[in-house]
């Protein structure tokens, strides 16, 4: 008498979604492109900017900001990648798959959160410090020579790397409440780089307040060695930061609840 072999039941965990998060994320090429690109820019520009400097001019600039003026394109290349990781899947129809699969749906946000997350800090992190030293090499015996010991020097370097991983969130949420990969790219480089420069024109004190706590102000923050007399501390920084992302996530995670995909 034959026997019919059980089949394996297979439940859904919080570490099996982020096992899948995480192949999903590196089986795409476009994230390798995006993560090459943007460790490439950021030491090609910290090196080609530090060589060129004579000291005739930048002497106002923040060491470290001077050496990582890369951020400016590593911003805009992760965002576009947090982007990607959600309303790119909408785009490909892909997550229908990934909602059928996980129907509570929730901690396929939380997973791609923390996959890139983790992702983000790491790369900008160990960019930083290969960046740093390869630029003060040009820069020694200027007024922006600098080491990693001197103070504020490692906490602008670790502060920017978390300054871009919680951007790299936030553009994820974006991308999950847009749904569309172009209005999601327009309304992070909206937020981040023009409306701040807007809002920034208005003659009103409160307003110029304000402006210091969006997120590319505040990034801007966390990547000053030492911060200008009268601008925002880096811990506020890095709080207003966190709660951008926090409250884009928790609006991307009620829609995700009530919409369907």
């Amino acid at each position: 008498m034959s026997t019919i072999a059980p089949v394996a039941t297979y439940r859904v965990t919080p570490s099996r979604v982020l096992r899948s998060e995480w192949h999903k994320l590196w089986t795409l090429r476009s994230t390798w492109i995006t993560l090459v690109a943007t460790s490439a820019l950021t030491l090609a520009m910290g090196a080609g900017i530090s060589a060129a400097y004579d000291g005739s001019g930048e002497a106002e600039l923040d060491t470290v900001v001077l050496v990582l003026l890369g951020t400016q394109f590593a911003q805009v290349n992760l965002g576009v990648l947090g982007i990607l990781s959600t309303a790119g899947e909408y785009s490909t129809g892909q997550i229908r798959a990934t909602m059928t699969a996980v129907p509570s749906r929730l901690p396929v946000l939380w997973s791609k959160a923390a996959v890139l997350a983790a992702v983000a800090f790491v790369l900008t992190l160990w960019t930083n410090l290969l960046t740093f030293p390869l630029a003060q090499s040009f820069l020694s015996g200027t007024d922006h020579a600098a080491s990693l010991g001197d103070p504020g020097i490692l906490r602008a370097l670790v502060g920017n790397a978390a300054g871009l991983a919680l951007l790299t969130v936030l553009a994820l949420g974006i991308g999950a409440l847009a749904r569309s990969v172009p209005i999601a790219t327009g309304a992070f480089i909206g937020l981040v780089m023009i409306v701040p420069e807007v809002l920034a024109m208005l003659p009103y004190d409160l307003v110029d307040d304000a402006v210091r706590y969006f997120p590319g102000r505040a990034l801007e923050i966390l990547t000053t060695a030492q911060p200008m007399p009268g601008s925002v501390a880096p811990g506020a920084a890095l709080l207003a930061l966190l709660l951008w992302t926090t409250a884009t996530l928790a609006a991307a995670a009620a829609v995700l609840k009530r919409r369907d995909v």
